[in-house]
């Protein structure tokens, strides 16, 4: 494809496309994701089986395949999305294909290989009868369902470029600020800054110099999350064309898209869209006849959290130590060699295009007054749906964790839900009405960070979470600041000690003045928000602290030091237990009661988890000392 000379020729190559979209196509069409998470599911064997059949088939013209980037439920991986039916098939084997393809051409289903839900629910023809895409309001993330991620054209059938075009034939970067400015978005990297204040001072800064940068975040390091992998897997030219429109409304020349390394995938597809996007001369010098220049790199980082600070980022990218630095100067005025750069993450920039095409009264319309448009979730942990969740922001967490998440894995109840990654808080069951608003989730403890939700249950101490995310932070901090590098470590040696018994309620008390101290003596948001896991668990889940000092118990026996286990009279012999422990701590015969030899025992759960009578008990060591 030769460059386009100018706006109005792509502009008319634009509509010839959107025109043989909406003619439709007649040819049923298997849709089907190749993201990450399904190929590890075995998207690739499926997608092979289908190009397999077409070819020996010679079905070309009578069916066809689109590869996607995630579509969000990715548990129900491999599946098959039939259009225009809309027919869904989780889970498929490589020999469903054939009947999936025959049961397509003849506008027919194949009632057996239909999703059910749990306890009978369903079976659910599409994707929009279940209730975990239902729920959710997919303005973002549900364009992956209709693009193939390294085509283009794919892209710009679904309305892609359509903004860019809009805004090169204006060049008007004051009405781009204006519309995101009233649009309400705030930065989905975490912090939640007005987009369209921070654009408004990137414009303003520097010399009159296009020597500007434009940078997306894309170095995510929350555990458990991958919204912007997904994005970026599944749609690159979103978030190229949201970085475009930013350096037409700053002024900028130069674009940098920095990608953990650990995202191949997502890099591939970047390189892909980046290379496409030269082609059309959407990229590269003189902008389709416009006179301006931008163009995009990728830069590979090596994983430090650490990175998701402004000015650590930029560190990384010069090629330094990632440390942050005080502030101000803000990046916005002194970034990527001391010029003038703007930094929003992958999903702040995927908004920009929708936030243009539709107008920013339209956009602000979903949400809240001050947290407007969807945020993606990553959805994660002891839950049955797990996957990518586009909601309004303003949802209360209820909705998500429940009716969109479908509620507890196991028979176990929902204990907490854990938001913002390893700097974010816990938020208990009972205050699940709580709305997903940035404001909101601060006064609660936590933050909405990059958008990482992990959800917890009855089996899960909470003492030890807050140890998992410090041990954590610990690791990741950079070392600069001696109460980040030191402070977080000696959180982790107290919530240690409380773990294995040998702390004090005076530890208790230093612990939550250690917790404060962090927090209000360090540098960046890292050293800020790492006394967030320590400070909610306490405010939310004292009791449990207390019960692991006071009593030596752990309620989710989760700490072996601490859990104990006893066989009650419940027992009807079934050597369940008995075969489920991997230290023959267990004695007794065939439908004889057990017992339970605690000088064997490894404090390991296996037989709690076994035993389907409630005939074991988690005790305290005072407890299992009255009961002997």
């Amino acid at each position: 494809m030769n460059k386009f000379i100018d706006v109005k020729e792509f502009g008319s190559f634009r509509r010839l496309v959107l025109e043989e979209r909406t003619k439709g196509d007649a040819a049923p069409r298997l849709v089907t994701c190749a993201g990450t998470c399904g190929q590890l599911s075995g998207a690739s064997d499926i997608i092979r089986v289908i190009k397999r059949e077409m070819a020996q088939r010679n079905l070309q013209g009578k069916v066809s395949l689109r590869i996607t980037g995630c579509q969000g439920f990715c548990e129900l991986n491999p599946f098959i999305l039939v259009e225009p039916s809309g027919n869904f098939y989780p889970k498929v084997k490589m020999a469903d294909v054939p009947r999936i393809m025959d049961a397509a051409m003849t506008q027919k289903v194949v009632p057996e290989l239909l999703h059910r839900g749990p306890e009978g629910a369903g079976p659910y023809r599409t994707q929009q009868e279940m209730p975990f895409y239902h729920k959710q309001t997919r303005r973002v993330l549900g364009a992956n369902q209709h693009i193939d991620p390294i085509r283009i054209m794919d892209y710009i059938a679904h309305g892609g470029y359509g903004a860019l075009q809009k805004a090169l034939a204006s060049l008007d970067p004051d009405w781009i600020i204006d519309q995101v400015s009233r649009s309400g978005l705030r930065g989905r990297g975490g912090a939640g800054f007005p987009t369209g204040l921070k654009w408004k001072l990137a414009h303003k800064a520097g010399d009159g110099s296009r020597d500007k940068y434009v940078v997306c975040n894309a170095d995510e390091g929350d555990p458990g999350a991958y919204m912007d992998r997904g994005l970026l897997e599944g749609n690159p030219h979103a978030i190229l064309e949201g970085m475009l429109l930013c350096a037409i409304a700053i002024g900028a020349d130069k674009g940098i898209l920095y990608v953990r390394a650990e995202y191949p995938l997502a890099i591939k597809h970047a390189l892909i869209a980046i290379r496409q996007a030269r082609e059309f001369g959407l990229l590269g010098q003189d902008l389709l006849g416009t006179g301006l220049d931008f163009d995009v790199e990728v830069v590979r980082g090596a994983g430090a959290f650490v990175c998701g600070e402004e000015t650590a980022l930029i560190k990384s990218i010069e090629g330094q130590r990632p440390e942050p630095r005080e502030r101000p100067p803000y990046p916005i005025d002194s970034g990527i060699r001391n010029r003038p750069t703007c930094i929003n993450n992958v999903e702040t920039f995927a908004n920009i295009p929708l936030i243009l095409t539709e107008g920013a009264e339209s956009y602000a319309s979903v949400g809240i007054p001050g947290n407007t448009g969807t945020k993606i979730f990553s959805l994660v942990g002891k839950i049955k749906n797990t996957g990518l969740v586009e909601v309004p922001l303003g949802t209360p967490i209820r909705n998500v964790v429940f009716d969109i998440g479908g509620g507890p894995q196991g028979k176990n109840a929902i204990k907490a839900v854990q938001t913002g990654g390893p700097s974010g808080g816990c938020i208990p069951a009972p205050m699940f009405d709580l709305k997903l608003d940035y404001d909101s989730l601060a006064r609660a403890g936590t933050i909405m960070g990059s958008g990482g939700m992990i959800v917890m249950d009855q089996s899960t101490c909470m003492v030890d979470v807050a140890k998992y995310f410090t041990k954590f932070l610990a690791e990741e901090s950079c070392g600069k600041c001696f109460t980040c590098r030191k402070g977080i470590q000696r959180m982790h040696e107290i919530l240690e000690d409380v773990t294995t018994g040998k702390a004090s309620m005076e530890h208790l008390g230093l612990l939550e003045q250690l917790a404060c101290t962090v927090k209000d003596t360090t540098l960046c948001g890292l050293g800020r928000t790492a006394s967030n896991p320590v400070l909610s668990t306490l405010r939310h889940f004292r009791k449990e602290f207390v019960a692991h000092i006071e009593e030596r118990r752990c309620e989710a026996g989760v700490c072996r030091e601490l859990a104990r286990f006893h066989i009650n009279d419940k027992c009807n012999g079934c050597t369940l237990c008995k075969r489920a422990c991997p230290a023959g701590a267990i004695a007794g015969e065939l439908k004889q009661p057990h017992l339970i030899d605690q000088s064997q025992c490894v404090h390991c759960r296996a037989c709690l988890e076994a035993c389907n009578r409630d005939a074991i008990d988690l005790v305290s060591q005072r407890q299992l000392e009255t009961l002997h």
